[in-house]
């Protein structure tokens, strides 16, 4: 008896500002797909310009899903993330759909397509305590002697990312070296890639673009309805910095110059990342039309 066929499925994957999410509708709006969004913090509802989320008029149509799934004062984990998405990437099989998963988090993306498992560590309220005392710069070296892995990729200046990460590492003692993930489908990988200087470039394009639409009213009214800078701090990029703006500790100024850099160093956490991903297909935002012709091919 022949093995069961594994579904189909697409991702688009790659660093931030490469233009995942309009190649995204251009393939769905091809195929008839659905899109699933595979990023840490579009699952969070009210950050939309700090995150780049993709608009009701961008969308073309085309359905999203894991957008604005919860209030921003909660946090989401990888396991609960891949719960939802795995619920969402079902019921659009179940309707002879094609999903296309579209994102830069590594983690989400590995954790819905792969069998990689992400372990289930409840929070220890005791090590946040004495940890929270730490500096970002002391937190990183402790997790680099712990997982020197997970420090590769991993946000150096965010606490909150640092010490859960730490908390991970002090309840399995030593990491263990994971059993190589199989994948749960038939997954296309296509991934966006561009020299360095033109992504840069593209960084601080966006950047200038997302303060003249608001970024800033944005923070504001987040912290207005009741979202602490402490939260917004862990949060991370746009809005680590906009709390502090907000807050008078840096100038606009900095904002944009710490803020760049930021996402520059992000950049290259997520090509890191994927880059260990021998399946991905490798392409230019500008070779739209091979992309597409690869995917028919495909899913013929």
């Amino acid at each position: 008896m022949a093995p069961k066929q594994k579904d189909r499925i697409i991702a688009v994957v790659g660093p931030t500002a490469s233009g995942k999410s309009a190649l995204a509708v251009e393939i769905a709006r091809l195929v008839n797909g659905e899109i699933i969004s595979a990023d840490s913090r579009q699952v969070y509802t009210g950050l939309d310009i700090g995150t780049g989320k993709v608009t009701k008029r961008e969308m073309l149509g085309v359905p999203h899903h894991m957008l604005d799934v919860i209030n921003p004062k909660r946090t989401m984990s990888v396991v609960q993330y891949e719960r939802l998405a795995t619920r969402e990437i079902e019921d659009i099989l179940k309707r002879g759909i094609t999903p296309i998963i579209c994102g830069g988090t590594g983690q989400y993306v590995d954790a819905v397509l792969t069998t990689a498992s992400f372990p289930e560590v409840p929070p220890n309220a005791k090590l946040r305590k004495k940890l929270e005392k730490l500096s970002a710069e002391k937190l990183f070296k402790k997790l680099q002697k712990m997982d020197p892995a997970r420090a590769k990729t991993i946000d150096a200046k965010n606490p909150r990312r640092l010490i859960r990460a730490i908390e991970i590492a002090e309840v399995l003692g030593s990491v263990p070296s994971r059993e190589p993930a199989t994948e749960r489908y038939d997954t296309l990988y296509i991934g966006l890639a561009l020299p360095k200087e033109e992504l840069s470039e593209r960084i601080h394009k966006r950047l200038v673009a997302r303060m003249r639409q608001g970024i800033l009213a944005e923070a504001k009214r987040l912290h207005e309805k009741g979202l602490s800078w402490k939260r917004m701090k862990a949060l991370g990029l746009e809005y680590r910095f906009l709390a502090q703006f907000l807050q008078n500790k840096i100038s606009k100024e900095e904002l944009l110059d710490l803020l760049e850099i930021a996402i520059r160093q992000y950049s290259k956490r997520q090509i890191v990342w994927f880059k260990r991903n021998e399946k991905i297909k490798w392409f230019e935002p500008s070779e739209s039309k091979k992309v597409l012709s690869v995917v028919v091919k495909f899913l013929k």
